[in-house]
């Protein structure tokens, strides 16, 4: 199932999202073929669940479409659940990010180089595993999303007041985009 993605100016966005409990498991796998689904037909790396409205604690990743210009990425596919990340290290280094529920925008973010990262997959296996450079950015990215933080609020707040006119627009559905959305109600 394809979901509608949820655009910048909805609440959920904005909410820290709670874990899934063990026993709510079952369902996880299917979602986590939707959200692959919906990611991929909105031509994105990465998708977190209130992305799609759901104030839950997981994010997809995959990032092998950019494995031409960064081999280490060639099979980071992976789903996590509950994920804590437990360390930031290494040097801040800035670099573009975009993201599906802010369409058009594209800005210079600044995030540490090394990550390390606790989370369970859909069997509630846990992990507890490091990563660098540009599989770090991709996972805080979608992290942000989980603690209700957009990557807009990383930039400098001059930066932000000249996009407050680009992400009114969003807000209000003026967008041009090949996916399905949800507005705020």
């Amino acid at each position: 199932m394809i979901y509608p993605v949820v655009l910048y100016g909805h609440p959920v966005l904005r909410r820290e999202a709670e874990d899934f409990l063990p026993e709510e498991k079952e369902g996880i796998p299917n979602l986590i073929d939707d959200m692959y689904e919906t990611m991929y037909k909105a031509d994105g790396i990465g998708l977190a669940g209130p992305q799609i409205g759901l104030s839950k604690r997981i994010f997809v990743i995959d990032a092998t479409p950019l494995a031409e210009e960064m081999p280490e990425l060639a099979d980071f596919k992976k789903a996590f659940i509950n994920a804590r990340i437990v360390e930031r290290e290494g040097d801040v280094v800035s670099d573009n990010e975009g993201c599906l529920s802010l369409p058009g925008i594209s800005e210079s973010v600044g995030r540490p180089l090394k990550i390390r990262i606790r989370y369970v997959d859909a069997d509630f296996n846990e992990y507890d595993e490091v990563y660098e450079g540009w599989a770090a950015r991709v996972i805080q990215h979608e992290y942000d999303h989980i603690d209700g933080v957009l990557f807009v609020d990383h930039l400098a707040p001059l930066k932000k007041r000249l996009l407050k006119s680009k992400l009114n627009a969003i807000s209000k559905g003026k967008v041009n985009v090949n996916y399905r959305f949800k507005l705020a109600k």
